[in-house]
Formats: C-alpha cells, sequence, structure tokens
C-alpha cells in the first residue's frame, strides 16, 4: 500500500502573481525596500495634507511651525538647548544602563531577586510625586534632573532586562554546563553575552522614555535650561507654533538616537537578525 504523501506547509507562492504594491495588504509579506519607501511617501503626504486641512483651527499650519522654527534656532538659541537636553538624556541614559544590567545580572542570586521585584514597581510611581522627596535628599541642579530620569528609566530597564534573564531556555544553561563550565562561566557566557543583543535592544526603548521624562523634569528645573523650559516658556504664552517646533525637534533628534542605538545593535549583534523573517 503506497504511503500517502506529506502534506506541505503553506506558503505564500500563490500571492506573487499579485502586483508589489498589493502585497502589502497581506499578513506575513515582505515588501521590496522601493516599494517601502513608496508606502512611507504616501503616508507622509497624507499625514501632510490632513494636517494642512485640519478642521482644527487651534493647531498651527506646517508654514507656522516652520517660521517659528526659524525664530527658535536663530533668536532664542533652541540649538544650544537640544544639545543640552541631549546630553542630559545620554548621561541619564549611560547611569541606567549600568544600574539596571547589574541588577538585572544580579537576579541569577536569589538573595537579589526580591529587591529586583520590588524595584520594579517603581514604574507605577509619578516622577511629579517623587520629585519633592528627591530635592529634599539630593538637593536641586542638574543632579536633581539627572537623578529623576536615572530613576525613571531604571525602574523600566530593569523590569524588562530581569525578564529577558529569567526567560533565558533551561537548555543554554545545560548545554553550558555539558561543556565543563562552572557556574560563573556558565553566567558570563549565558547569562551576559547571550543576553547582550536584547540588552541593547532594551536600552533602546529606554532612551525614548527617557525623551519621554526629560521636558517634564525639564520643566521642574527652568534655570537650567533645556528643551522642555524652552517649550514651557513658549507655551506659557500660547505659542503654540513654537511648541509644535520644539515637539518635532524632539522628535527628529530622538529618532536620529534610536537610530544610532539600532545601528550599533546590527554592527555588534548581527547574529540577532538572522533568523528574522522580517530583517
Amino acid at each position: 500500500m503506497a504511503s500517502a504523501s506529506p502534506v506541505e506547509a503553506p506558503t505564500s507562492t500563490g500571492h506573487k502573481k499579485l502586483h508589489p504594491a498589493l502585497r502589502a495588504f497581506l499578513p506575513n509579506e515582505v515588501v521590496s525596500p522601493n516599494v517601502l519607501r513608496i508606502i512611507i511617501a504616501i503616508q507622509v503626504g497624507a499625514f501632510l495634507l490632513l494636517w494642512i486641512r485640519s478642521p482644527f483651527e487651534v493647531l498651527p499650519r506646517p508654514d507656522e511651525v516652520w517660521n517659528a522654527f526659524q525664530e527658535l534656532w536663530w533668536k532664542k538659541g533652541l540649538g544650544p538647548e537640544l544639545i543640552n537636553s541631549f546630553m542630559t538624556n545620554v548621561k541619564a541614559l549611560g547611569i541606567s544602563l549600568v544600574i539596571s544590567l547589574g541588577l538585572a545580572y544580579l537576579t541569577v542570586f536569589p538573595f537579589f531577586r526580591p529587591l529586583v521585584t520590588a524595584l520594579s514597581k517603581g514604574r507605577f510611581l509619578g516622577l511629579v510625586g517623587i520629585s519633592f522627596a528627591f530635592a529634599i535628599v539630593i538637593g536641586g541642579g542638574q543632579t536633581l534632573k539627572v537623578s529623576l530620569m536615572v530613576f525613571g528609566m531604571v525602574v523600566f530597564f530593569v523590569t524588562s532586562m530581569a525578564a529577558v534573564v529569567a526567560e533565558i531556555p533551561k537548555e543554554a544553561f545545560d548545554h553550558a554546563r555539558t561543556l565543563r563550565m562552572n557556574e560563573w562561566q556558565v553566567v558570563w557566557e549565558v547569562v551576559i553575552l547571550g543576553t547582550f543583543d536584547k540588552a541593547l535592544e532594551v536600552l533602546r526603548q529606554n532612551a525614548a522614555i527617557g525623551w519621554m521624562m526629560l521636558t517634564m523634569v525639564e520643566g521642574n528645573q527652568r534655570s537650567l535650561g533645556g528643551v522642555g523650559a524652552m517649550m514651557l516658556n513658549e507655551q506659557k504664552y500660547l505659542q503654540l507654533d513654537s511648541v509644535f517646533a520644539i515637539i518635532l525637534c524632539i522628535l527628529v533628534l530622538g529618532l536620529f538616537q534610536d537610530y544610532i542605538l539600532g545601528l550599533l545593535r546590527r554592527l555588534v549583534c548581527p547574529y540577532a537578525h538572522l533568523t528574522l523573517e522580517r530583517r
């Protein structure tokens, strides 16, 4: 009796006859870079058209935002304030990286797991409420601003990295032990080096969180400058075109930082993208 032929896994070969642009509306399809550029151009154009034709008259138009940007840049020192905010973000991100990775890797010891779990619950605390306590303990100035940002990023960073460490499969530990590694070597190879690509990805996410907190923190310390203080000053006088210009500058600078961190991850950990369907 002839054996039944194996059932072939379904593929998307039947969709190859479709136009490349139409394949973008099919699930789990991979489009070419040129088609992706066209899609992005269409979406950006639609966004700008919606912005220009917005029925909300209170929203500034693109030309008004551009004029406000020029005034902020040439007359009010937007450039130096962006540099000030960027350096504050980078400094807080570096400190939070060291603290969070150290705490996440310490979860290999049962003694430190309750401490890290308790610290991760701090993500439910608002910076507005605890800023007064930080001011009493630390004082004011740049140290307070950086400390608030570090706390805000650490509670999210350590939560994500502790989960990454906890989700390392048992097979990875067993494989390292079969290679006659002691437990300290297992921690180095499996826990630290084995999760380094995920640590860089979590770093990207927390860099974005830092930009979201930065404007609020700088608003509490206006004497130190920064785009947050500038934004609140413009908002106080209802200069919405200037506020939008500052928001877009933060967006562009944040996207640039995110791109650099993503490029760093691809250069340092190229293996992280080899098994992905969409690369």
